[in-house]
């Protein structure tokens, strides 16, 4: 018996004992302890954040670089402007915000392209630094076409038919005056048909847009045009040709009907009781030794006729 517990005693002290590790050796203690650090840095960041430490110190440190750079020559000391017609000087650089001796560094050419395109004038605008002492400002500005005429007012309109507020618009009395809800988005192509004609384009006064097909032209405040809803190129055309050959008598017409493609009606002027123009053609302006009236009458006959359009349909 004491034989086999003593045997026993050895096996037991002949195993290895089994070690225990440190507690800064488990897995647990390394998690514990990334935790506190990305917690700390985490804390750190959004206090800098927070606190608007960081952005100060970029702003001082680049406030300090602009002082330094200006103090080498970097200011501001010409201002170079492309494409100025109608925009004043004044407006213009009470928009750049700019003087002699500005740190060129330190100019927002962002902000300042942002002021200059919200003037009237100024369709687009694009600034450039010219380093060290240049302003480089390219303007595309806006062209005039029209007056545009609603609720008894008048709005100035370029090219792509955007309103130019202007607050007086006086200076632009002479330019044609367009009426209708689409009137201006529809001008620039009127005008292109009308440009093809010059000598009778410079007759017209006012264009009225009929129920957003077509136009009805004034011609000197006098005469109105109907154009037809297709074909006014054409139209146009053979008009503008006729008013070369015989000018005076249009001086006599009330209206001149184009809308039907194989005629032309007509509408003279009023003449009783001896008011309105005379509808007689003076013989002197037509080298003819025929009658006028006759020889006109000949010519527009077998093409035109006239009658009354006072009851016509738009």
């Amino acid at each position: 018996m004491n034989w086999i517990n003593k045997s026993r005693r050895k096996d037991k002290r002949g195993q290895p004992r089994r070690r225990v590790k440190p507690f800064w050796q488990h897995s647990m203690f390394f998690a514990a302890v990334f935790i506190f650090i990305a917690g700390g840095i985490g804390s750190s960041v959004w206090w800098i954040w927070d606190s608007d430490w960081l952005l100060q110190e970029v702003k001082r440190a680049k406030s300090s670089f602009i002082s330094r750079a200006a103090e080498e020559g970097f200011i501001v000391r010409k201002i170079l402007v492309e494409g100025r017609v109608e925009t004043s000087r004044h407006d213009l650089l009470s928009a750049l915000r700019l003087e002699n001796g500005t740190p060129i560094l330190g100019f927002n050419t962002d902000l300042a392209r942002n002021r200059v395109e919200s003037l009237p004038w100024v369709q687009k605008a694009v600034i450039e630094r010219q380093l060290p002492d240049v302003i480089n400002l390219f303007l595309l500005e806006r062209r005039p076409l029209a007056l545009w005429q609603r609720n008894g007012s008048k709005s100035l309109i370029d090219m792509g038919g955007d309103l130019i507020p202007l607050g007086d618009i006086s200076a632009f009395d002479k330019l044609v005056v367009v009426i209708g809800k689409d009137a201006p988005a529809r001008a620039a192509k009127l005008f292109k048909v009308l440009a093809t004609k010059p000598q009778l384009a410079s007759l017209v006064t006012a264009a009225v847009r009929v129920g957003g097909r077509r136009w009805n032209l004034h011609l000197n405040n006098q005469t109105e045009v109907l154009l037809p809803e297709k074909g006014a190129e054409v139209a146009w055309a053979h008009l503008a040709d006729l008013y070369k050959k015989h000018d005076l008598f249009f001086d006599n017409l009330k209206a001149i009907d184009l809308r039907l493609a194989d005629r032309m009606i007509i509408s003279r002027v009023n003449n009783r009781g001896g008011k309105g123009r005379k509808d007689e053609l003076p013989k002197t302006r037509l080298k003819s030794a025929d009658n006028p009236r006759k020889m006109l009458k000949r010519k527009l006959a077998p093409r035109y006729r006239s009658t009354s359009i006072q009851d016509r349909e738009t």
